[in-house]
């Protein structure tokens, strides 16, 4: 199908979208860089300690600094870390780029890496560290972006290097030109329109898609939660929601261009229109509406105080054939105490009526949630009671966290819980998920899947049941982008092993193109009946003249 293109070191495949008329110009940036703070240093200034120590800069290769840059002859980079909305970002960026001549391409072979970083948790932040050290190190342009130079732009390791705020990736072109040139760009602003803030760049931009089947979409920006743990709300801030129209236009697009699922994304999906005055529910509703047949959509991670509100509604919506019946509720704990010292606005038995709603109304619902193991104020029954809760409902994902004490936010104040007793509550916890198997004696089922991915082993196809369930299936021709029916033959932990029923005529592809090409026949009809028309009509005014001319003539 041409879906793959392997770059090394880059999960970016392939470039889906190009750039249309309406996109906004670089020369169009530039002329509004008089409204943006833009500081300009010489990159061949910049001499960071790496380590703690000071660095011997004689061995180590030099960045080429470029007086001009004509796009075509640079290679760029892509590194993501994070969630599903960091990944959408970083295929904006990409696109853009691509769409302007750069070349993407693995970390070696580029001259200027562009790093999207994570600020949720300390690893993935002393990983996205080490990374740009690497970099300046092998005498790469650097340009970072995501939320860790958002939430602390200040921090020493940045220091002369530029920087890609999470509102303005819509600019990336213009800062890797400057970076390329030897200058230090940052771009941190808020974006406004008529002096309201709003959820970031626009969603029509051009993308390089991770994986070309799947469009992530994100719907809103921000949260309206302060949860004491979290330094994302320092990088995203308060909700900001696209509008219905804007979400709506951009899934119609994907669908356009050859995507059959899509992934709604953001800090919170249920807070979702709470500052435009629309809601999850009625954008949902409108999505469902422009979804072909055999292709999918996945509703994005909900916190519970936010969906508890429209639970009739989403379950509804989760009944869609069209929609997966999944849906990622992180609970964090299982003790009322410990979410109070979280500011999670919820409690216990909250987060239970939502589990307990969906799954009565939604038939075999996937509910995945996450778990923070050692909040500093976590006792021994704290622990116990999130075990109980684990117990009780048997997640089939269950994303188990130790807890890290994020600077600037009020947990990292807290006294620490001692390490080795975070580590033994960790384990107690992942032994417990590891102790049951959610797919056991499903050998023999039927399921419709759609085929959208390849496993990490590069072994088989992935498909996901209506359930959003994992089922892995043989690699074969034409497969990707199908729903095809598969019986179960064998269960592991995560997934289903599964064979093909049907033959490769019988396989579902998204009507999308059918519908267009449906549409572009009956256009064709209908401009050929109105031509049909117009000449039966010259044909009879032509025969009703010479009657009338022989008529005169006699």
């Amino acid at each position: 199908m041409g879906l793959e293109v392997n770059l090394p070191g880059n999960d970016i495949d392939d470039i889906e979208d190009l750039i249309s008329s309406d996109d906004v110009k670089p020369r169009e940036r530039y002329e509004t860089k008089k409204n943006v703070t833009v500081r300009a240093k010489r990159r061949n200034q910049i001499k960071p300690a790496l380590n703690g120590a000071d660095v011997d800069t004689d061995n180590q290769p030099q960045k080429t600094i470029y007086k001009s840059v004509i796009p075509g002859t640079q290679k760029v980079y892509v590194k993501t870390w994070g969630c599903a909305h960091n990944n959408s970002d970083s295929e904006y960026m990409a696109g853009q780029l691509a769409a302007y001549g750069y070349n993407l391409s693995g970390k070696d072979d580029a001259d200027l890496w562009l790093l999207n970083s994570c600020t949720v948790k300390n690893p993935s932040e002393d990983t996205f560290r080490n990374e740009i050290e690497l970099g300046m190190r092998n005498g790469k342009h650097v340009v970072v972006a995501g939320c860790v130079p958002q939430g602390a732009p200040k921090a020493d390791y940045l220091r002369g290097i530029s920087v890609i705020g999470v509102q303005q990736i819509d600019r990336v072109v213009e800062v890797v030109e400057e970076t390329l040139k030897g200058h230090s760009v940052r771009l941190l602003q808020n974006k406004k329109v008529n002096g309201r803030r709003v959820a970031g760049a626009p969603l029509s931009l051009p993308k390089v898609r991770k994986n070309p089947l799947v469009e992530i979409i994100s719907i809103n920006s921000g949260c309206l939660n302060q949860c004491t743990y979290c330094k994302t709300k320092h990088a995203r801030g308060d909700l900001a929601s696209y509008s219905p129209a804007e979400i709506i236009e951009r899934a119609r697009q994907s669908f356009d261009e050859g995507c059959c699922e899509i992934w709604l994304t953001s800090e919170d999906t249920g807070a979702y229109g709470r500052d435009i005055g629309s809601s999850l529910p009625e954008l949902l509703w409108q999505l469902v509406e422009v979804i072909p047949e055999h292709c999918m959509l996945r509703v994005g991670m909900t916190n519970p105080p936010y969906i508890l509100e429209h639970l009739e509604e989403v379950a509804k919506v989760l009944q869609h054939p069209r929609v997966y019946a999944f849906l990622h509720v992180p609970v964090q704990s299982g003790s009322d105490c410990v979410l109070g010292d979280m500011k999670r606005e919820y409690c216990r038995k909250d987060f239970e009526h939502v589990v307990d709603f969906l799954r009565a109304r939604v038939p075999g619902l996937t509910i995945a949630t996450d778990i923070i193991c050692g909040f500093p104020t976590e006792t021994e029954q704290d622990f116990e009671d999130t075990m109980s809760l684990c117990k009780k409902y048997r997640f089939p994902s269950l994303f188990i966290n130790q807890f890290f004490p994020r600077p600037g936010t009020p947990a990292a104040k807290m006294e620490r819980i001692p390490a080795n007793l975070v580590k033994k509550r960790t384990k107690r916890l992942t032994d417990l998920f590891y102790s049951y198997e959610p797919y056991q004696g499903r050998e023999g089922q039927i399921y419709m899947v759609l085929v959208t991915e390849i496993s990490h082993d590069k072994l088989h196809y992935v498909g996901h049941n209506k359930n959003y369930e994992q089922v892995l299936l043989p690699m074969r021709d034409n497969l990707l982008g199908t729903s095809v029916r598969v019986r179960i033959t064998a269960t592991s932990k995560f997934s289903m092993m599964g064979v093909i029923l049907d033959d490769e005529r019988n396989w579902k592809r998204c009507d999308n193109n059918n519908q267009h090409t449906q549409q572009a026949s009956d256009s064709r009809s209908s401009r050929g009946q109105r031509f049909i028309g117009i000449a039966f009509i010259l044909a009879t005014i032509a025969f009703l003249l010479q009657l009338l001319f022989r008529f005169l003539s006699h």
